[in-house]
């Protein structure tokens, strides 16, 4: 498996915080993996987040169950936003959140562009390849991701 890898959760995980849900696989090393949910909208829009009450009203999903504190971001724009991660597919993983909001607010990035996280799904080494093997997770050949 790889960075840009999608899985699609199996009836395993029906009854889960998993249930029905597709993820993005953004790193995959010697030490884990790190994810994030593509399919579930969050009920509030980023300008319905105290720090971003003056921005644009911009959809939200919850990335996954971990460390639901912090926002996470994956974009298809490095030509714009610096200091991204690249995480497979020509998507990036982070960058410079400030100039984001930015372009976010002023209308240069849009839905299609990027997608803003709460939380993460993650991994440690050999996890997420048991759970594979069990049968919870199967691996999409091809999929959109916005």
């Amino acid at each position: 498996m790889s960075p840009g890898t999608m899985l699609h959760s199996t009836e395993l995980l029906d009854g889960s915080v998993f249930e029905k849900t597709v993820i993005y696989i953004a790193e995959y090393n010697e030490k884990g993996s790190m994810g994030f949910v593509m399919n579930q909208p969050f009920p509030r829009r980023l300008n319905e987040l105290e720090e971003f009450k003056h921005g644009k009203a911009f959809p939200l999903h919850l990335g996954g169950p971990v460390d639901r504190e912090h926002l996470y971001f994956l974009h298809r724009r490095p030509d714009l936003i610096p200091d991204g991660v690249e995480a497979g597919g020509n998507v990036f993983l982070g960058g410079d959140f400030k100039t984001t909001i930015r372009l976010i607010n002023n209308g240069t990035l849009m839905e299609h562009d990027l997608k803003i996280f709460l939380g993460y799904c993650g991994w440690d080494s050999g996890e997420l390849e048991a759970e594979i093997a069990e049968g919870s997770w199967q691996i999409l050949e091809a999929a959109t991701l916005f």
